[in-house]
């Protein structure tokens, strides 16, 4: 973890810029564009290559993808009720039962989640009408691993939103197949038609159909660089939830802080790529020093050693000098998982303006908001807390108004929206309010009832 002393120094380097206006290219990034394209392109130019083919070519084109970018040449990209019951077979009963756990939670977080707003008096009935959307695609990661907790985070809150279709694609590994734990928690999440296809080639599936994949109205959930070019480019076609980055951690501790702890929660993101943000916030020099400690002993033991290492290589460790500082670079950093380890950490609570999910206390790890806590593990990040939220019901939801007033109101409303039209230069908007009024008044009026919609 790299040293940093002093609040303007920190405020300097936690400042961010647009991740996703340029992206950089890695050498072996570079390497992997002139192997499978057979020249250097950037990475824009990559997924639109990408888009473009999938949405003349349909089908060809995700197969061809599949086995030119993942090495898997397929004859279907559809998994079947079959291949999901005999993943059952190859998966712990303990897993399958952690799952439903969680999907539990999840479920019943999501539930809670207010939307409605009306106002019904004698003279007219407004309200925003809410509906799920029809069709909603997940992305969820895979290829090399399996992230069957994405596909209850994403899944679930879409389900209790009432969306009337959930469509989810996931890469298939180098056997052809989804992982087995992935495919449970589509069954358990109740997912309506998986697919093996990923990368930009599924987004673009998702975004403008093909033979076998519908089109949808809504992409969600997080990928790679590709998978998050994809989404920025196909968004006007579809909606999407955000552009997720790499996992950040960032964490405010003081003197009486479990260092172990600190260390803990901190490789826990860092192994998830070497991209992945670590930051610790303190007051405390010794902390500091504590945990750089515990950071080199619990690396040793870790099966993705090079990855965790990496990531907190580049990693900072903040040293301020009271805790009204270290707010300050939290809402400024804005990050995607924001730990508060510090003594009465609740208080601080209403000083957050900026983060994607708020963990209170030792005994709330960043891990357990990401399997099983409730809130969707898919939050804002790279600064984008700043102006967007964690995913949720109402992501799934669009919102028709409603307006129904009766002859009086409208009489009364009337002159000061004639004026307002007339300031505007907009002559036949005014028309069409003194047309209505002249028309009223030579009709007898009428009782005035609210409209039914549909909704209790």
């Amino acid at each position: 973890m790299i040293r940093v002393k002093g609040f303007n120094k920190a405020k300097q380097l936690l400042s961010r810029e647009a991740p996703f206006q340029s992206p950089i290219t890695s050498p072996e990034l570079k390497a992997r564009i002139r192997q499978d394209f057979g020249e250097e392109l950037s990475l824009q130019v990559v997924v639109e290559r990408i888009i473009n083919e999938v949405r003349s070519e349909g089908n060809k084109a995700l197969f061809a993808y599949t086995k030119k970018l993942d090495g898997v040449e397929l004859n279907s990209l559809k998994v079947s009720k079959d291949d999901i019951s005999a993943a059952y077979d190859t998966v712990d009963r303990e897993l399958v039962s952690a799952l439903k756990l969680a999907a539990e939670r999840i479920r019943d977080f999501h539930l809670t989640c207010p939307y409605k707003v009306s106002i019904m008096a004698a003279n007219q009935f407004l309200q925003r009408l809410t509906q799920p959307l029809d069709k909603v695609g997940l992305y969820v990661p895979g290829g090399t691993a399996a992230y069957p907790s994405t596909v209850l985070m994403t899944a679930i809150p879409a389900k209790v939103a009432g969306v009337k279709e959930i469509i989810m694609v996931s890469p298939p590994g180098k056997n052809g197949s989804i992982p087995a734990p992935t495919l449970v928690a589509t069954e358990i999440a109740e997912v309506n038609q998986v697919f093996k296809v990923g990368g930009a080639q599924a987004i673009a599936a998702l975004a403008f159909g093909t033979e076998s994949i519908p089109k949808v109205d809504k992409i969600c959930g997080p990928g790679n660089i590709f998978v998050t070019l994809a989404k920025k480019i196909v968004y006007g076609t579809v909606a999407i939830d955000g552009l997720q980055g790499p996992s950040e951690i960032m964490i405010v501790a003081d003197e009486k802080t479990d260092p172990c702890l600190c260390a803990a929660d901190l490789l826990a993101q860092a192994e998830h790529d070497v991209m992945a943000s670590t930051i610790l916030i303190t007051t405390s020099t010794k902390l500091a020093d504590q945990v750089d400690k515990e950071i080199e002993a619990q690396l040793a033991k870790l099966k993705r050693h090079s990855i965790a290492a990496e990531a907190v290589s580049k990693g900072m460790t903040m040293l301020v000098d009271n805790m009204a500082q270290a707010v300050d670079l939290v809402n400024l950093y804005a990050p995607e998982h924001l730990s508060i380890m510090v003594s009465d950490a609740s208080s601080l609570i209403p000083k957050i303006h900026n983060a994607g999910c708020i963990f209170i206390g030792e005994d709330s790890p960043v891990v357990l908001g990401d399997y099983l806590a409730g809130p969707s593990h898919v939050l804002p990040t790279q600064g984008s807390a700043r102006f967007s939220s964690p995913l949720s019901v109402e992501d799934f939801l669009k919102v028709s108004n409603i307006i129904a007033l009766d002859k009086s109101t409208m009489q009364e409303l009337s002159q000061a929206a004639i004026v307002i039209a007339k300031a505007e230069g907009l002559d036949a908007h005014a028309q069409a309010i003194a047309l209505r009024v002249i028309a009223s008044e030579a009709k007898q009026s009428q009782p005035f009832s609210s409209p039914s919609t549909g909704e209790d």
